[in-house]
């Protein structure tokens, strides 16, 4: 959240939630100003994460059922849209990203945040993401490797318009 310049009264998203772990961190820097939209694929997780929400009283936090190449996130909503260990779990990114990209305010980041390892080792190499989000139009703008192993962090900016979904030139590999 500190690499990717979280403050007080943004709005973020946390695409593919899961329990949470970070939806209630984002919460609390983002404060009672801003906002974080929690999303998920699985109705019985997103369900799960709904009662959370609630539990702990997150009155900044919206949980929201998307799609597996939809997030569903509302247009220009977003400073920030992370993707923290889920990116390698999409099987269909260029549809993917071409929503998502639309979520992103003028001047909004999507932060990914995953393993420099092969996606069938659970992993997403670097050269393969960048040439993804190039692909629907986003440029990366910043890139570290966090310590302790092999995940690293990059963020990414949109730099053209979004393409139609034709003229999307998938990467090899």
């Amino acid at each position: 959240m500190q690499l990717a310049g979280v403050r007080p009264g943004m709005w973020v998203a946390d695409v593919g939630a899961g329990q949470g772990y970070y939806t209630v961190r984002l919460a609390r820097v983002v404060g009672p100003r801003g906002r974080v939209l929690a999303e998920d694929i699985a109705p019985d997780v997103t369900q799960q994460l709904t009662d959370r929400v609630q539990r702990d009283r997150l009155d900044n936090v919206a949980v929201k059922l998307g799609s597996a190449d939809d997030p569903m996130m509302p247009s220009r909503s977003f400073d920030r849209v992370f993707l923290v260990h889920m990116y390698h779990e999409v099987e269909s990114p260029y549809a993917f990203l071409w929503h998502m990209r639309e979520a992103v305010k003028p001047g909004g980041l999507v932060i990914v945040v995953d393993a420099n390892r092969p996606v069938r080792q659970h992993g997403m190499p670097p050269v393969q993401l960048r040439c993804e989000f190039a692909a629907v139009g986003m440029d990366p703008v910043k890139f570290t490797m966090l310590t302790g192993g092999e995940a690293y962090f990059m963020a990414f900016r949109l730099s053209r318009a979004r393409p139609a979904p034709g003229e999307i030139k998938p990467c090899n590999g």
